[in-house]
């Protein structure tokens, strides 16, 4: 049976947990957490799953996967190298962590290991996610079987390690936009009269349905916004309002502040 290692069981690391173990339910699910609580409440929901420590897991899995923050990966990284360095056995490291490079996780981990780094995004969770990933020292079968482990999660899409940090301030944070405006437009129309739970029920569908249109249909969202708007509509009199406070420049700036901060903590900052 397969071994896969989870380290890091947070919101991120058990969203791809639970995509993956749903796409290998022969596979064997090793967690740990800081908090053991959380991996136990993980193991629950995955019927072959073991809760361990870190070094168990750079001892025995096969896929090692790094769920911890930025901040945090040098130190953790340490204390599994001496691990890593003895095992005789071929392993894949596979990290989440934003604005860590490959050479950046290989240098922590004291070796020059396989390696895939990966950026998730939280819809992964209901399998509608974004997964952008980049990897060296992998073999074709192993990126194969990557991908079909997370096939589930939503769109698995290789990248060159250069855009990561970009695609990431767009997939990765994106979510966090998306649910901002969400809030907003169920604001206004809590704000017209309808009840708070029917609000966010509309808003929410609209943004899925707009989402999904605009990527089956492959139009450009300008096209797709003219055809909603009718001359002299009430449409075009709200967009008329998000143009006027700014709506589109401030999308621009988030993912470009998202980007920025992906740089700093590539620097360690």
């Amino acid at each position: 049976m397969k071994r896969i290692g989870f380290i890091g069981t947070g919101t991120m690391g058990s969203a791809v947990a639970l995509a993956a173990a749903k796409a290998a339910p022969d596979t064997l699910f090793l967690l740990a957490n800081r908090t053991t609580a959380k991996a136990e409440a993980l193991k629950r929901s995955i019927p072959n799953a073991e809760v361990m420590s870190n070094a168990e897991i750079a001892r025995r899995a096969e896929w090692i996967i790094l769920g911890v923050k930025p901040q945090m990966m040098a130190a953790m990284l340490k204390e599994l190298a001496p691990i890593l360095n003895g095992r005789t056995d071929r392993f894949v490291l596979i990290s989440m962590a934003a604005g860590l490079t490959i050479e950046t996780i290989r240098e922590m981990a004291g070796g020059n290991w396989p390696v895939i780094r990966m950026m998730p995004n939280t819809p992964v969770a209901v399998g509608a996610g974004v997964i952008t990933y980049c990897s060296s020292g992998v073999t074709d079968a192993e990126t194969d079987a990557f991908e079909a482990l997370l096939s589930g999660a939503g769109l698995v899409d290789p990248l060159p390690e250069y855009l990561i940090d970009a695609a990431s301030a767009v997939a990765g944070c994106g979510p966090a936009y998306v649910d901002l405006l969400i809030e907003a437009l169920a604001d206004g129309a809590v704000a017209c009269g309808l009840p708070r739970s029917k609000a966010l029920l509309y808003a929410a569908q609209m943004t899925e349905g707009a989402a999904k249109a605009a990527r089956l249909t492959g139009a450009h969202p300008g096209a797709l916004k003219d055809a909603v708007c009718s001359p002299a509509g009430s449409t075009i009199q709200g967009v008329r309002a998000l143009e006027k406070g700014g709506l589109r420049s401030a999308a621009i700036e988030a993912v470009i502040a998202a980007y920025e901060r992906n740089l700093e903590l590539k620097e360690g900052k």
